[in-house]
């Protein structure tokens, strides 16, 4: 194994040579990436709709091309799904990543690719391999295996026709290389078992006794898995279980409220790498070890745009091209790629922290904000907030949504609500309440002004709902493992109301 370990490595730090090519060129390589993807495109439907043949740069296909949002694309995705070809890419199109994104949004297929697997989503994987070598040559990351936490996928039949949806991790583990699929467990029947609590089952008990040096899949999912393979061994730690785990591979989520519950469960030293991978792609790797921002991966088929951020929810959004961003602002990411996606808003924001090379962070979704009272609230000031007040309180966040508090006829003020999950609950709520604030008027100035002497704002109002809630909730709704999240922020108050509902019901009381 060690043999292979070296051979493995060599192979994989190679391909930082081509990682430092877009690094030191990336319009080049933008521009590159341009051309061939209008001229695969040309031969489509969608295409001639558009005169792709005619499109010189991206100034020629703004002017005739919208950006698309996912019920403009519908249309074609359907047809897609029926069947029929050459309307958004010219390979066959059989495989459909379903994405909701939150637990009650309604379902999303994401054409998928032979293109977009192996030049995007495959060439990730390999990239984030091929970076933490780099990073750690004295690694032992082919001496064992991967355990990689997937959801899985479905036939669809229309008529005669198959094709076939499921999540995205699903169809990466289905069509997986041999070479790739050597070192990942578990086997191929678990990982793509559709109850989600039956396959927790397998997983752990098929995986115990493996030597298991890396993993890979969504924080709150990996997290329930490594918990029930303690419960299953009667283990302190997950060190004691696989002594030789060395990194976890993490993206989907923000990871900050989820590190600390990590370490303990791991009891022993772990390196993090984070990943931005997608239904519709895979584009960003944290390729430094001192900083978490993640660099944009510019050779994966993908052409990048963005909208800056007060465009972000408007019609015939303005777009700016890579070499137009600007460090520190936040902007909506919209992509054309191998997979048949044109001019497509993907929903998340991010924020450039270097353009020399590409790096950036993660802020949230274009519509996973709180903008009721011109506050202005976005997904990473409030997890800035909780973590200042949990490093304070000693208390842990498990999960959380929050929603406005709307002013009615008996007050003109309102207030944010927050449904709170905590592994570790701070032993007084209202001064965690005061320091959170605290925190949320110091990352957010919109915030802070209408706080001001409650002229607008009343103090935040904390629902403390029992261990487990947000699991069963999702879990009533069919909503466990894969990419499903918990929604975070939202301008109305669906979700909240619907955990706090759960909650009443399952417990009889809201806390």
């Amino acid at each position: 194994m060690a043999l292979l370990n070296s051979i493995a490595s060599w192979i994989m730090v190679k391909r930082m040579h081509q990682i430092d090519l877009f690094r030191k060129y990336p319009h080049q390589v933008q521009e590159e990436t341009f051309v061939k993807l209008m001229e695969a495109g040309a031969v489509t439907e969608f295409g001639k709709q558009y005169n792709f043949s005619e499109v010189r740069h991206i100034g020629d296909l703004q002017q005739r091309l919208p950006v698309q949002s996912y019920e403009e694309m519908q249309p074609w995705i359907d047809r897609l799904r029926r069947g029929e070809q050459n309307l958004l890419w010219p390979s066959e199109v059989k495989w459909f990543a379903k994405s909701s994104g939150t637990t009650d949004a309604k379902s999303k297929f994401i054409p998928v690719t032979r293109e977009s697997l192996e030049d995007c989503h495959y060439k990730g994987g390999k990239d984030m391999v091929s970076i933490y070598c780099s990073n750690y040559p004295e690694h032992q990351l082919f001496t064992g295996r991967n355990l990689a936490l997937g959801g899985s996928h479905t036939t669809d039949f229309f008529g005669n026709y198959e094709s076939y949806h499921g999540d995205v991790s699903a169809i990466i583990i289905q069509n997986l290389p041999m070479w790739a699929d050597f070192f990942r467990l578990p086997n191929l029947t678990i990982a793509l078992l559709s109850d989600w609590e039956e396959k927790l089952e397998q997983m752990a008990r098929s995986t115990m006794n493996e030597n298991v040096i890396s993993l890979a899949g969504v924080p709150s999912w990996m997290m329930v898995l490594m918990r029930r393979i303690l419960d299953v061994t009667g283990k302190n730690n997950i060190g004691e279980v696989w002594n030789g785990l060395e990194v976890y591979f993490h993206g989907g989520v923000n990871f900050t409220p989820y590190k600390e519950q990590f370490n303990e469960l791991f009891g022993k030293e772990i390196r993090y790498l984070e990943l931005y991978n997608a239904s519709e792609g895979f584009f960003g790797i944290q390729d430094a070890t001192a900083t978490n921002d993640l660099l944009l991966m510019l050779d994966y088929g993908i052409y990048y745009e963005f909208i800056e951020q007060p465009y972000w929810n408007t019609a015939n959004s303005p777009t700016v091209t890579l070499d137009q961003v600007e460090v520190g602002k936040k902007y909506a990411v919209v992509i054309s790629t191998t997979g048949g996606l044109w001019r497509y808003q993907i929903g998340d924001t991010i924020q450039f922290t270097s353009t020399n090379p590409y790096k950036f962070r993660i802020v949230g979704r274009t519509k996973h904000f709180i903008n009721v009272f011109g506050e202005e609230l976005m997904i990473e000031n409030a997890e800035r907030a909780l973590q200042v007040a949990c490093e304070k309180t000693g208390a842990c966040v498990c999960e959380y949504t929050a929603a406005p508090v709307f002013m009615n006829a008996q007050t003109n003020k309102g207030a944010h609500e927050w449904v709170i999950e905590f592994d570790r609950e701070p032993v007084d709520i209202d001064w965690f309440t005061e320091l959170f604030d605290n925190a949320l008027k110091s990352v957010n100035s919109d915030y802070e002004a209408k706080r001001f002497n409650n002229y607008i704002l009343h103090p935040p109002v904390i629902r403390v709902v029992p261990h487990d809630t947000f699991y069963n909730w999702m879990k009533s709704r069919n909503k466990l493992g894969g990419q499903h999240k918990v929604p975070r922020l939202s301008n109305e108050r669906t979700h909240v109301e619907s955990v706090l509902h759960f909650d009443k019901n399952s417990s009889g009381n809201v806390a």
